[in-house]
């Protein structure tokens, strides 16, 4: 069982946390009524130890919490099969193949209803077609089996399934040009590239900007992040950094504040969605 890096884990613990103490119970009497030990609640509300969702469930029909939304969210930080509300986590069928890390990063993107990211060297993963995001993988992790190559890049295009979802996930990307300049995998393969872009810039659910040379030096040039928002509860809000080996997490208030300050502050020194759109498609036709 997969539990999480540390960031859920503590993120879920605060949220079971909050709910014990809104119904008035102390952490002993919660124990009590589930048949545990106060230490085992203890340490499921300081992010010390991994949690079951069989326990989630009990502790969350405990403090009588019936939001689906909610428990569904719960349950997919501990790392369920199935978040409580029948969604399979598909991405489980690939876990020989995919670092936990990633596999982390897959089950927050299917639980958030928002998704901020800000890209400075390619396509962002939501928008990629399958053969950039073959000529992408294959170029990030050499010595890949074709069977290894075939399975990332089926899990890569299958994630794109959150943009169609009920509700969709809402994405707002802010593309540096450097990505729309950047030949990957040949002249066809960005050609149908720029052109898919175009498409998801037309979802309701999508906003694209590009960030121009011409913008100058900007805060984007210490490189890319992706900030996840949650409806139920800006607790879960956590962003996320990307190293080659590894992905970092950051939950602080504080981190999560400078971000999104960030993120705005780049979207004013972006073009308009409709500035950007025009700015593609003139890439696209070699302008």
């Amino acid at each position: 069982m997969q539990y999480g890096p540390a960031v859920r884990r503590r993120k879920l613990g605060t949220e079971l946390r909050d709910l014990r103490t809104r119904v008035g119970l102390t952490s002993i009497e919660a124990a009590r009524l589930v048949g545990w030990h106060q230490s085992k609640v203890s340490r499921i509300e300081t992010g010390s130890s991994g949690v079951k969702p069989a326990d989630v469930r009990r502790l969350l029909d405990a403090y009588d919490v019936r939001d689906p939304e909610l428990r569904e969210l719960l349950l997919a930080l501990a790392g369920g099969e199935d978040g409580g509300g029948g969604r399979q986590n598909w991405w489980h069928a690939y876990r020989g193949v995919l670092p936990p890390t990633y596999r982390d990063f897959i089950s927050l993107e299917s639980q958030a209803s928002g998704m901020r990211t800000l890209e400075t060297s390619v396509v962002p993963g939501l928008l990629q077609t399958p053969e950039y995001a073959r000529a992408v993988t294959r170029a990030a992790v050499e010595g890949l089996d074709e069977d290894k190559l075939d399975a990332l890049v089926e899990v890569r295009i299958a994630r794109q399934v959150v943009l169609h979802g009920d509700p969709p996930l809402e994405l707002n990307a802010l593309l540096d040009e450097a990505v729309l300049r950047r030949e990957v995998g040949g002249p066809e393969v960005m050609a149908r590239q720029l052109r898919r872009l175009r498409e998801a810039a037309a979802l309701p659910q999508v906003r694209l900007q590009v960030l121009p040379f011409t913008a100058g030096a900007h805060v984007g040039i210490t490189g890319p992040f992706v900030i996840f928002s949650f409806s139920r509860t800006t607790d879960l809000d956590v962003v996320v950094l990307d190293h080659l080996t590894s992905s970092l997490y950051l939950e602080r208030k504080e981190d999560l504040q400078a971000y999104v300050e960030a993120f705005n502050a780049l979207q004013i020194h972006a073009l308009s969605p409709e500035e950007s759109l025009d700015y593609i498609a003139g890439i696209a036709a070699g302008a």
